[in-house]
């Protein structure tokens, strides 16, 4: 009989400590597609066309973290092409605003991923008011 009472009380006390945070703010990217769904707290916000990598230079599939954010950047890999605000997520590799928004909904990067500059500001700004630990992005093909 102890033992079931013990896994009972285990199992009460375990539902009352707090899980570990999920992601508040999610990043959906489909190259594919060439969009980005943007949700908090698992509502869908947003929805933006984007431009991902073209040709050799693809955009690196996979699930990541923020590694960092710049509000005002400048690749210093591609003759400084403006890379405003950037939030790093795999190396050089980086969600930014660019300055060609006639080129969003189709590949045309190299490899990042290219939002408009208000679209890019909106996403900085979730990122940094919730928080890198708290932000996922996706990318699938």
């Amino acid at each position: 009989m102890r033992p079931v009472f013990l896994a009972i009380a285990l199992a009460v006390a375990s539902a009352l400590v707090p899980q570990a945070a999920s992601a508040e703010v999610v990043a959906r990217i489909s190259k594919s597609g060439q969009t980005m769904d943007v949700y908090v707290h698992g509502t869908h916000y947003y929805s933006w066309p984007v431009s991902t990598g073209r040709g050799r230079y693809a955009t690196p599939s996979g699930s990541f973290r923020p590694k960092r954010l710049e509000r005002r950047w400048y690749s210093t890999k591609y003759n400084y092409a403006p890379m405003h605000y950037a939030v790093f997520y795999s190396g050089g590799y980086a969600i930014h605003a660019t300055s060609e928004v006639d080129r969003l909904g189709r590949p045309a990067s190299h490899g990042c991923v290219r939002l408009a500059p208000s679209h890019a500001a909106t996403f900085y700004s979730l990122v940094r008011s919730h928080g890198a630990q708290r932000t996922r992005i996706t990318i699938t093909h």
